[in-house]
């Protein structure tokens, strides 16, 4: 219960602090576009940590050495909890937009936060509107900016991943970028299997091997989207002894 009275205290505290600090961050864009989405980034970020070390929350990152430095990525992973956010964003080393479901375009502040980032906001029901945000999300990533995304498109309670979406890749077949397989273990520990408290626990973050679609064969380029989830399956299993 403290843990839970500890998150809501902090994002009203978060709120309120948010309305200098992005009023800080508009002047800064007008003058450095680049420099308001790193320090957005940085001030998120920093906000995440917090949460996760008042709630206990213990976590290992694996694989930090694949990720490229040379070049934005697809970030393509497994969702299981809210917390999947924090603990992915606290960890991707590189400038990271997160595609959302359109309906956290409405909430105050954490959309202008979001906006910040370079979040994109994906309408799963609208088939062309949803094709503008995957354009949108290639053009970020043909300026230098990675991509973070769950392709199976809602948090998932099963012990079976749900199937994969194929347009979730369009981005990385269009763009050219790598594809980092994501594998997050126990996220759902924290929060989501004992609502509304939250828990403290240890998570395991996996980034696998970067993923060139052009040296795959002709049969996984035409099938990428179960050939990334086989990947992601793989190292969740392998890493289910860790938690």
């Amino acid at each position: 219960m403290m843990k839970t009275l500890f998150v809501a205290l902090f994002l009203l505290i978060y709120f309120i602090l948010s309305i200098p600090l992005l009023f800080i961050e508009f002047i800064i864009g007008k003058f450095n576009k680049q420099l308001k989405v790193r320090s957005s980034q940085k001030i998120v970020v920093t906000a995440f940590k917090v949460i996760l070390a008042g709630c206990g929350v213990k976590k290992t990152v694996l694989g930090l050495e694949n990720i490229p430095s040379d070049q934005p990525v697809l970030y393509v992973a497994n969702h299981r909890s809210y917390f999947d956010i924090l603990v992915g964003y606290t960890s991707v080393p590189t400038l990271t937009g997160f595609v959302a479901k359109k309906e956290m375009h409405k909430l105050p502040f954490i959309s202008s936060w979001m906006k910040n980032l370079n979040c994109l906001f994906l309408d799963r029901d609208n088939i062309r509107e949803g094709m503008k945000t995957i354009l949108e999300g290639i053009e970020l990533v043909k300026n230098g900016h990675s991509i973070f995304i769950a392709p199976e498109g809602t948090r998932n309670q099963e012990k079976e991943m749900l199937p994969f979406k194929e347009g979730s890749f369009k981005i990385a077949e269009k763009s050219g970028c790598p594809i980092i397989p994501v594998a997050m273990n126990n996220t759902d520990a924290i929060f989501e299997q004992h609502l509304p408290w939250i828990r403290k626990g240890h998570v395991i973050i996996e980034f696998g091997k970067p993923i060139y679609i052009k040296e795959l064969q002709t049969e996984d380029k035409k099938h990428l989207a179960p050939y990334v989830q086989g990947i992601i399956k793989e190292m969740l299993e392998k890493n289910e002894s860790l938690v």
